[in-house]
């Protein structure tokens, strides 16, 4: 069953012509394809991704619900390897849209999966970009969530073409975020 489900996503996310709807960011854009630092690399989540992005969500659920669930929704506690495979579809493809942008976070040698990217558009408070991420649990008390806040930070800030991005849950509460108004 698993394997028709992946034959069917591969199918769907890869053939499938890419729509018109609404880009993200101007067609003359190039968007970034990945980041690299001394400790890991940025680049687009993929279907190819699951094993890993599945590991490194169960590993870290609970952590991962207080820093997200009330806002998103995920992760749930029955998030099975399958609908995690149909979310990174749906991320691969609103990618290729250029709709939003899901990058995962993996270390150098692309072994594991340590957390992930979501660059999503955002009309309201003046900003026009929310960027999220999250490092997997184990990783915390190793700086990997300061670093990759600080990396992603100066990446959108210095490669991407927004005038003001929010950072919910760092630099606005998920309170002050959900509260900001669309403009007149």
């Amino acid at each position: 069953m698993f394997r028709r489900i992946f034959q069917f996503l591969c199918i769907m996310t890869l053939s499938t012509p890419l729509m018109a709807a609404d880009p993200f960011v101007p067609e003359s854009f190039d968007v970034p394809e990945q980041l690299e630092t001394d400790s890991f690399r940025i680049r687009m989540l993929t279907i190819h991704d699951v094993v890993k992005d599945y590991d490194a969500v169960m590993s870290s659920l609970e952590y991962l619900q207080g820093l997200l669930l009330e806002e998103w929704g995920w992760p749930r506690d029955d998030l099975s390897l399958e609908q995690d495979l149909i979310d990174l579809a749906w991320h691969q493809k609103e990618f290729q849209r250029r709709s939003s942008f899901a990058y995962t976070v993996v270390t150098l040698d692309e072994s594991r999966v340590i957390g992930c990217v979501y660059i999503f558009p955002f009309g309201k408070g003046g900003y026009d970009a929310e960027v999220t991420m999250w490092a997997r649990s184990d990783m915390i008390d190793s700086g990997l969530d300061e670093e990759l806040y600080k990396t992603v930070r100066s990446w959108i800030a210095d490669d991407w073409p927004f005038e003001r991005t929010a950072y919910p849950g760092r630099e606005l509460s998920w309170e002050e975020f959900n509260g900001l108004s669309t403009p007149d």
